[in-house]
């Protein structure tokens, strides 16, 4: 076994409401920045103990499925590294 760091980044699919993201990049503009979208995620990093880096990433796969993200609003991403 080895241990491995599963980063889990979530995010709103395209086109489901997002007043975080909104009302940060009304800010950014009223700050004078150029933007044409902003989206907001959350990250989790997830250390564990797996064979190999593709165990790790389907573990840290079904953990997003099952309670980090809501398949039917967010898509979400799963990379790993070995420590």
């Amino acid at each position: 076994m080895s241990e491995f760091t599963a980063t889990v980044t979530v995010r709103l699919k395209r086109g489901v409401l997002d007043p975080e993201a909104e009302t940060t990049k009304q800010a950014l503009e009223r700050l004078g920045f150029d933007l044409s979208a902003l989206r907001s995620a959350d990250r989790f990093e997830i250390d564990l103990e797996a064979t190999d880096a593709d165990e790790a990433a389907e573990r840290a796969d079904e953990m997003a499925e099952r309670l980090l993200a809501n398949p039917t609003i967010h898509d979400y991403d799963v990379a790993v590294t070995e420590k």
